[in-house]
């Protein structure tokens, strides 16, 4: 294959495959690298109500989770809209707006995205992420498994996701975007009527 056609093929590439997501099945992300990615949700602890003593042992406890376990990968993600940007607009358009009444719509805009965004200021996610690339299918579950206990045994509030789980945060990271109940697995499909 030449450079032109690489160029044309590279330009051709599905939505899935920019993004490296192959698919998602009931526990885990499929990519195009042949990775398999299992998350597991950690509840978040307010450490700013703990005593120093509770902190450092929250950081011990997760370092003994690190030692034990090198293949760990963590992420912290926004679980719901950021609005930054439309605050962002609303600040730029209040800077060049003359007329006092859409100055004032602009500024009570602004007012209720600064109130949403108080309300969700703790709406943070913390994910382990496992790869999963030569373990035999019947070594997964027993391998989460244990993952999840460590976790649990070092004081961890840990739940595997589901498929409704990675497709609510693959719908954040890339979209911002939780206004959804459900998630569909193929775009229009709500609309879709099956004849028996």
């Amino acid at each position: 294959m030449n450079r032109k056609e690489k160029k044309a093929a590279g330009q051709k590439q599905f939505t899935r495959q920019l993004i490296n997501t192959k698919g998602v099945t009931e526990y885990s992300l499929l990519t195009y690298r042949d990775d398999e990615l299992v998350y597991f949700l950690i509840k978040p602890t307010n450490i700013s109500v703990l005593s120093e003593d509770s902190v450092s042992a929250r950081i011990y406890a997760l370092m003994t989770v690190l030692k034990g376990m090198a293949e760990l990968e963590f992420l912290c993600l926004n679980s719901r809209e950021n609005f930054e940007d439309n605050k962002q607009f609303l600040k730029n358009r209040l800077e060049h707006e003359n007329n006092p009444a859409v100055r004032r719509l602009l500024e009570n805009d602004l007012t209720h995205l600064d109130r949403i965004q108080v309300q969700m200021a703790t709406a943070r996610e913390f994910l382990v992420v496992i790869r999963l690339r030569t373990e035999k299918e019947s070594e997964v579950f027993p391998y989460l498994n244990r993952i999840e206990k460590t976790l649990r045994e070092q004081g961890f509030s840990v739940i595997r996701a589901d498929k409704e789980d990675i497709k609510r945060i693959l719908a954040v990271y890339f979209e911002q975007n939780v206004t959804t109940e459900k998630f569909e697995d193929f775009d229009g499909e709500r609309w879709i009527v099956l004849n028996d």
